[in-house]
């Protein structure tokens, strides 16, 4: 059983979300908060494994609500949602540790679908929506030099380098296999070290740690 909680400031949104979810077997809706700081609050006594968050609230948004739950209760997954899918929030709540994140249009069974992916620890953003986002809103400081390669100062093999920028650019895992003729099971025992080494949690905070230290460079945004 997959217990949830729905966190967003408007009523109607919620019960929506609530009563999309609760046809399914595996899912249990065990409460709803108005805010980031009552989904803190609730997550805290009520345990669910998957936080379905709102990114903007008041009181608390739901980047920081993300944040404080990352630190204090990481066993609550979080699937972030924005009313847009180019949102720099987003990335602020994958930074901050959104397991997933889901623009508020998306099918009854997408939702669904999200919130298994994200209660199985995986990262459920659609790879090229990801990097697109990301490539959108990740700036590096124009006052810093970036190197066109940069050197790994995390120890990364040539492989895993090649690898990550792959990743950083979109591919899934069987893209990255087709692209280096490699098996996908070992494009997943290479991507198991890439975020050692990075020291990130998933697909979405290696794609960002990506942008930052330049490995890829971020498009620029339209004026």
């Amino acid at each position: 059983m997959i217990r949830v909680l729905i966190a967003d400031d408007q009523p109607l949104v919620r019960r929506g979300l609530a009563l999309i979810l609760a046809p399914h077997p595996d899912v249990e809706v065990v409460g709803e908060a108005g805010d980031g700081a009552e989904a803190v609050e609730l997550a805290g006594r009520l345990s669910p494994d998957v936080v379905v968050m709102d990114i903007r609230m008041p009181v608390l948004d739901g980047v920081r609500a993300t944040g404080e739950l990352a630190r204090v209760r990481p066993e609550s997954r979080v699937l972030a949602l924005s009313t847009f899918d180019m949102d720099e929030y987003v990335v602020a709540a994958l930074r901050a540790g959104a397991y997933g994140f889901l623009p508020k249009d998306v099918s009854p069974e997408e939702l669904i679908a999200a919130v298994r992916t994200v209660h199985a620890g995986e990262a459920a953003v659609a790879p090229r929506l990801l990097t697109r986002l990301i490539s959108t809103y990740v700036r590096a400081s124009a006052r810093e030099p970036r190197p066109a390669a940069p050197a790994s100062p995390t120890g990364l093999t040539p492989r895993e380098l090649e690898i990550w920028r792959l990743l950083a650019g979109g591919f899934d895992n069987a893209e990255i296999a087709a692209e280096l003729d490699i098996s996908v099971s070992t494009v997943k025992n290479h991507i198991t070290g890439i975020f050692g080494k990075l020291g990130v949690r998933d697909r979405a905070q290696a794609v960002i740690a990506a942008y930052e230290s330049g490995l890829v460079e971020a498009e620029r945004k339209p004026a």
